[in-house]
Order: C-alpha cells, then structure tokens, then sequence
C-alpha cells in the first residue's frame, strides 16, 4: 500500500475542506470519498465539487497532487437511520441526551466504506474531519471510536491502515486558524463561501462566517467558532 496516498472523506464541510487542505500538505497524493446517503442537507454533495476544485488552488506549490474522486451511494442508511438528517423531523436534543440529528452507525458505516476503497486503491491513510472538542456529542465522532474502528478495519481486512483525524483536539475557532495556515485568507475565504454545513441545507442566507439557516447545531457552532477566530482565538491548539 502506497504510505505517500491519502484518502479523504470529505462532504463539502468547513471540516472537511480544511482536512483536504491538511492531507495535501502531507501526502503526494490525495483522493476524496463522499457519501450520498439521504441527508436532509444534500446540497453539501452539489458544493463539494466547488470546494473541492478551490482547495488547491489555494495551497503553494508544495501541495500534493488532487486526484480522483470517488461517491459513494448510500440511501440505505436513511431507510434504517431515526434522524432528523435523514427524516423531515424538528431539531432538537433527544430523550438518550443526543441530538436528534445523530445518525447512528454514519461515521462506522462510512470509514469501512472508505477502507474498502482505500484497499482497492492502496492507499493506507484514511483521514476524517471528526472532533469531540467543538461538536453535537456524537458518540462515533470520539477518538475512542476512531481508534477502535482502526483496529477493527485492520483486523477485518488484514492491513494497515492509519486513521487520521486532524481536528479531534481543535475547537471550531482552532479549525479556522489551521485553515489560515494551511492556506492563508485564500482558503479562509473559500472556505466561507462555498462550502455547506447547515442541517436545513439553508443556501439562501449570507452570513460573515457562511450560509445557513443560523439557528441549527451546525450553524451555532460554526458561527461561534468563526466569532472567536476573528477575536484572536483558537491558537496554540496542536492535533
């Protein structure tokens, strides 16, 4: 398996973008997995092909080269998923303590996914953009997880792969300050106007962080964390 090959799973997110930037920075060559799985917000799978083209552009020659991208359906996991994501219910915390808009399995079912494109491609760097520092409290977002699901996709196809996880330690003020260095203002900016966060899917309404609906977990959190960025916090924050 190539060690210099990276495979991003990348929706079109701020977290996403920014782990595109962070993995062609590292690695010579970087492929890109999404996931068309029923989201209530599908309209990240029209920006990320935006977001996708601009990353690049804004990182110096250094960078890693682009190369393919791969989708991936996965509607089944609507049809079993109770999710205010994958189902036109409200928003709001549930009776277990989480979010409505948990999806269970989503973060499993898409690394073993892209394990087993990764395998086909040889490529033994998985990188997510999963954070237990600024986040909705989705269990499958934790490190734990993401350590035991390295080890289970070794186990399961007998290689070995390296789950990366870039922003598990950063808050969403520190995500924006890895973005400005990886990229300076050219990918902060890209990174604002086009690519897509909100849960509504909200794409009409401007704001000095990004488009959404402004009200959603997603919205909230990425609002604050472009607020503190722009006061000066979130440095010193290491992976």
């Amino acid at each position: 398996m190539r060690d210099d090959s990276a495979l991003v799973l990348f929706s079109g997110g701020q977290d996403s973008a920014t782990c595109l930037a962070w993995a062609l920075t590292l690695f010579a060559h970087v492929e890109t997995v999404g996931f068309a799985y029923g989201q209530r917000h599908g309209v990240e799978m029209q920006c990320r092909e935006t977001v996708r083209a601009r990353v690049p552009e804004t990182l110096g020659d250094g960078a890693g080269t682009l190369g393919a991208d791969h989708v991936v359906a996965a509607e089944g996991l609507a049809q079993v998923a109770d999710s205010a994501l994958t189902q036109d219910r409200a928003i709001q915390m549930g009776a277990d303590g989480l979010p409505t808009t948990f999806v269970p399995g989503r973060n499993l079912i898409f690394f073993t996914y892209a394990g087993a494109l990764a395998y086909r491609r040889g490529q033994r760097h998985l990188v997510g953009g999963m954070c237990e520092t600024d986040f909705s409290g989705y269990p499958d977002c934790r490190d734990d997880t993401i350590k035991a699901l390295q080890v289970t996709l070794n186990l399961g196809m007998a290689t070995r792969f390296a789950l990366h996880t870039p922003l598990m330690r950063r808050d969403k003020a520190a995500t924006w300050v890895l973005a400005e260095a990886l990229g300076g203002a050219a990918l902060v900016d890209a990174i604002v106007e086009h690519t897509h966060t909100c849960y509504t899917g909200e794409r009409a309404r401007r704001h000095d962080w990004g488009y959404g609906c402004g009200r959603c977990p997603a919205c909230e959190l990425r609002a604050d964390g472009w607020r503190r960025y722009r006061a000066g916090e979130g440095h010193g924050q290491n992976v």
